[in-house]
């Protein structure tokens, strides 16, 4: 074929250390890993926002939180950005998804009364849709219904255990779903997709996007997977003595941790996360590793299928993740703030044309904004220049380009416009909810808006990020360097559009029109 196939696969919510191929000590993720072997292994990759939509507004149209402005899970992405799916198809492509992307429309293009405006669960523009599987799940509720599973509890609630109550005193347990192992949301999309690949004629090229749901929360998985890991195995926790140590630390860990409610994550459980033991931690985070384990059997599925298919040889796969997980780390569930454990992902890229890169790794900062520069060049599309992300191309061809960057940068926005309660909490107005870090080999920096203090954390000493330095005065010349770096960052990535445009004698140059 002139162009490959492009297999584009997120998986909702994994941490970046969580690969046996990164060296995780007790995660396995086989297949995972076996894309590693034949691909490159970027193991400082950084999603770019949080929550669902913010990041994947990162990953799908190139440009950092400042520029394409998702702010939050229903902010509308505006229209005017291109993005990954219009610029396969404007490269002859049928860019179809399997699964969701959280993309709120712009209300500005659409009618007051038009049902998307009520869900920022609409579909990235340029997709074909071949199979959705929203928040809702539906369509995959459906599917065990006509297995004969009652589903009619819906989801979450589906999400709990199928013997008793699935608490002991506000305990967590391991305790399976109603579902097996062979009915789980991955394997339902993984099916779809196999299903829809048998139906493709391999002498066109395709791009599919299947974007899963794992290992996101509910944390609960079938067997085996339930008790394929100990809850007394795995690294420390990186966090203080306990959760009023982290409260003290900064004004922004005291309002986050006061949200953190355990309903959201194992339902039926009431309480306060920071406040579970230990053990329930360990728990969590045992399922947790079983859901990873559970996600990587199904990418097994899908590796076959394309070697049945005929289409191994043809197919540039990539995969990675939206955002990360906390994980027990400082007290936290979830995602979000400015710690390692939200923004660290995995990114494997397999291009079956570059085999002499073949089980490569990369230790450089690499981001979100990168993918959809990367897909562009791989399909022998120019990445546009007003990109934020760069196309890391030149390090599956085995080039250390020596301009590359040597600091990863994330924002976070935590307006409530609903609620206002951080604008309460803060006694800030909503543009001033917001942070952005810069963070290199060394050093941590991290901006707050509206005169919140700002956070610096000595890497090299403190890898758990656990003592701000920022007032402490021999590190004012690093605390005033990063500054500095962060303002600079920005100021290179302010909105590119037209800046790069110039009208002449001759009509406009220096102009690349969106695809």
């Amino acid at each position: 074929m002139s162009r490959p196939n492009v297999l584009l696969i997120t998986c909702d919510q994994w941490r970046g250390d969580c690969l046996s191929a990164a060296g995780h000590p007790v995660v396995k993720t086989p297949n995972a890993d076996a894309l590693a072997a034949e691909g490159v292994l970027f193991r400082r990759h950084f999603g770019g926002a949080a929550p669902c939509s913010p990041a994947r507004a990162c990953l799908y149209t190139g440009l950092y939180q400042m520029n394409n402005r998702v702010c939050r899970n229903g902010s509308p992405l505006d229209a005017r950005h291109g993005n990954i799916a219009l610029s396969a198809r404007a490269a002859g492509y049928d860019p179809t998804l399997f699964g969701y992307t959280d993309v709120a429309p712009d209300p500005r293009r659409l009618s007051a009364g038009d049902p998307r405006l009520r869900s920022y669960e609409d579909v990235l523009p340029g997709f074909t849709v071949r199979q959705a599987l929203p928040e809702h799940q539906k369509q995959w509720l459906s599917w065990l219904q006509a297995q004969g599973i009652d589903a009619s509890a819906g989801s979450p609630d589906i999400h709990r255990p199928a013997v008793g109550p699935g608490k002991v005193g506000g305990d967590v347990t391991n305790a399976p779903p109603v579902y097996s192992k062979d009915q789980t949301p991955t394997a339902f999309l993984a099916g779809e997709f196999i299903r829809w690949l048998g139906e493709q004629e391999q002498v066109v090229p395709w791009f599919a996007h299947i974007s899963f749901i794992s290992p996101h929360p509910p944390f609960i998985v079938p067997e085996p997977y339930n008790t394929l890991y100990d809850p007394a195995d795995g690294p420390a926790f990186q966090r203080a003595a306990n959760w009023q140590a982290e409260v003290e630390s900064h004004p922004y860990l005291a309002y986050d941790l006061g949200l953190q409610k355990r309903t959201k994550f194992v339902p039926g459980i009431e309480g306060k996360v920071p406040d579970w033991s230990e053990q329930n931690f360990r728990r969590i985070r045992a399922i947790y590793y079983g859901m990873i384990s559970e996600l990587d059997a199904q990418l097994g599925r899908i590796w076959q299928a394309l070697k049945a298919a005929g289409a191994w040889d043809d197919t540039v796969i990539v995969l990675t993740s939206d955002h990360a997980e906390m994980m027990g780390d400082h007290f936290m569930l979830g995602k979000g703030g400015f710690f390692d454990a939200s923004y660290h992902i995995p990114l494997i890229i397999r291009d079956p044309s570059r085999g002499t890169t073949a089980g490569a790794s990369v230790d450089r900062f690499t981001e979100a904004v990168d993918i959809y520069a990367t897909l562009l060049d791989l399909i022998g599309s120019a990445p546009q220049p007003h990109l934020d992300g760069r196309s890391l191309a030149p390090w599956l061809d085995g080039d250390q380009p020596g301009d590359w960057r040597d600091a990863a940068h994330w924002e976070f926005d935590f307006r409530s416009v609903a609620e206002g309660e951080a604008e309460h909490h803060f006694g800030v107005g909503s543009r001033d909810c917001n942070l952005a870090v810069i963070r290199t080999e060394d050093f941590k920096y991290v901006h707050f808006g509206g005169g919140l203090p700002p956070l610096l954390f000595d890497l090299a000493k403190d890898p758990g990020e656990l003592s701000n330095v920022a007032r402490d005065t021999a590190y004012l010349p690093v605390r005033l360097e990063f500054a500095e770096k962060l303002l600079a960052w920005r100021a290179r990535h302010l909105d590119q559009s037209l800046a790069l445009a110039e009208l002449t004698e001759d009509g406009v140059a220096g102009y690349v029109a969106r695809k």
